[in-house]
């Protein structure tokens, strides 16, 4: 039996009084995105209302039993695709940033950066290049500023709502690092001090800029990606001091109140982490959460890895800051590649044999929903996609490790496609607002997956996940009012009760 927010395939939105009393919730708007040809479309109006129990798939919701509060939902902002919106025409940019941050689009609440340049830059650069610069007299964003900054206030003028920035370094400066390379080593110790001190300047830096950081994440993938891009190493351990001698008294230092988590790789080791860092006082005093991808399967969430985290350290949240079709280049303008078990990862090929059964060919529109429900049932308080744009190659990036992004582009032709990736996101960016609450949604059948919470404004949004080939008709029950429904193969839903 399972429970979680909702994803690709099928919508529907119950909407009710403004009393956040159950009994009052009356009507029901189904909101659709399907292999069919969907696309965040209503499909139905319906009525919520006393009835008696049918022999369908009954989805229990209880409001009075609460589980995390959200911060939402969104994607990043790299050079990448800075540079690509920046080939397009200034009416297809607009369209493109509209789509993802307006109240009529996506409307995501919740996005990142990258600190210094990634795997999805034009090449590689820090804000610090000079070496021994301890006092970072030399430090500068200006690299950022004809692309990424201008990217993030355009997004912030036709956000109603606002949303909040995470920004993580991939790596330090390689002069500041064992193997004075940007792809590997680890952090000298004697250079603890100053990558702290880094973090506030850029802090400052984009605050100076309008941009307010809300989160930083103290590395991107501290355990390495094999040294293939832009990379630095920490043990737990050293995680762990680096927050408590340095990167936290200089926040507390400074005042600046932006929140730091830890981890920020693959959810099968986030316990290991968790309770290496956060069993220390200090470190704990620091941390405001977890940050976590969704690397290591195609298939599996890793519930009991996150379970386990959380259940140790309650009031650390717990929050995917990157996940992506990777090892793929897009498929254009073919929406039925995206419902079809077609795609590969980094670990059909590479993963070692007794991993193997964790990187089957899967379907990304599916890999998508599944990852978002189990996350939020598993206590995820929010969740961000990687780049927001790549072009027809999956770049551009400058160690060739292409990806697919939500939306692709031909800046050649000034043409865009919103693949079903984007429809799939904007059930969860649209409907599950930040400070919802998610809330008990139990099923009775094994192959749907629901996932339901609480708006701010009361209404109550419940999604529902159909990754089966066969239509499936449901109940919703909510009290001692019901509605039945059905949701097609292959689709997801978003219901809205008010």
């Amino acid at each position: 039996m399972k429970s979680f927010y909702f994803i690709p395939v099928f919508a529907v939105i119950l909407t009710a009084c403004s009393s956040s009393d159950h009994h009052n919730y009356t009507q029901v708007q189904v909101i659709q995105t399907s292999r069919q040809g969907d696309q965040l479309n209503e499909t139905a109006r319906l009525d919520l209302s006393a009835g008696s129990v049918s022999d369908a798939v009954e989805i229990r919701l209880d409001p009075a039993q609460t589980f995390q509060t959200l911060e939402g939902f969104g994607g990043s902002f790299t050079e990448a695709s800075a540079h690509v919106l920046k080939q397009l025409s200034a009416d297809k940019r607009d369209e493109v940033i509209r789509a993802y941050f307006s109240d009529q689009g996506s409307n995501y609440t919740l996005t990142r950066t990258h600190m210094n340049s990634c795997d999805f830059s034009l090449g590689s650069y820090s804000y610090a290049p000079v070496a021994g610069d301890t006092a970072l007299e030399h430090f500068s964003v200006q690299e950022d500023k004809d692309d990424i900054i201008p990217l993030i206030k355009d997004a912030m003028a036709v956000s109603r709502d606002g949303f909040k920035l995470i920004s993580s370094p991939w790596t330090a400066p390689p002069w500041m690092k064992t193997n004075e390379d940007w792809f590997g080593g680890s952090l000298k110790p004697e250079y603890y001090e100053t990558w702290a001190l880094f973090f506030a300047r850029y802090i400052r830096a984009y605050q100076q800029e309008g941009i307010p950081v809300w989160a930083v994440t103290v590395e991107n993938e501290p355990l390495g990606n094999d040294s293939n891009w832009e990379s630095m190493h920490y043990t737990p351990e050293e995680m762990r001091d680096f927050i408590k001698y340095h990167l936290g008294p200089q926040f507390s230092n400074d005042n600046i109140d932006t929140r730091i988590m830890i981890f920020d790789q693959n959810r099968d080791h986030v316990q290991e982490w968790a309770d290496v860092i956060l069993s220390d006082s200090a470190a704990y005093g620091y941390t405001w959460g977890i940050a976590v991808h969704w690397y290591r399967s195609t298939v599996d969430w890793f519930p009991e890895a996150l379970n386990a985290a959380h259940e140790q350290f309650p009031q650390k949240p717990l929050l995917n800051t990157e996940a992506c079709i990777d090892a793929e280049i897009p498929v254009w303008r073919d929406d039925a590649w995206y419902w079809q078990k077609n795609a590969t990862d980094w670990g059909f090929e590479y993963a070692s044999e007794e991993n193997k059964h964790l990187h089957p060919r899967y379907v990304p529109a599916f890999r998508y929903a599944r990852d978002i429900i189990g996350g939020l049932n598993s206590h995820l308080v929010g969740w961000v996609d990687w780049n927001l744009i790549l072009n027809d190659q999956g770049g551009p990036n400058h160690v060739q490790n292409w990806c697919i992004a939500p939306v692709i582009a031909r800046p050649e032709s000034n043409q865009v496609y919103y693949t079903p990736l984007y429809y799939v996101l904007a059930h969860f960016s649209r409907y599950m607002r930040p400070d919802a609450r998610r809330i008990s949604a139990q099923c009775s059948h094994d192959d749907l997956m629901v996932t339901a919470c609480i708006n701010p404004d009361q209404r109550m949004a419940v999604q529902v996940f159909n990754p089966s080939e066969s239509p499936v008709p449901f109940q919703v029950t909510l009290g001692d009012k019901r509605v039945s429904h059905e949701i097609p193969a292959a689709a997801l839903q978003t219901l809205l009760i008010h």
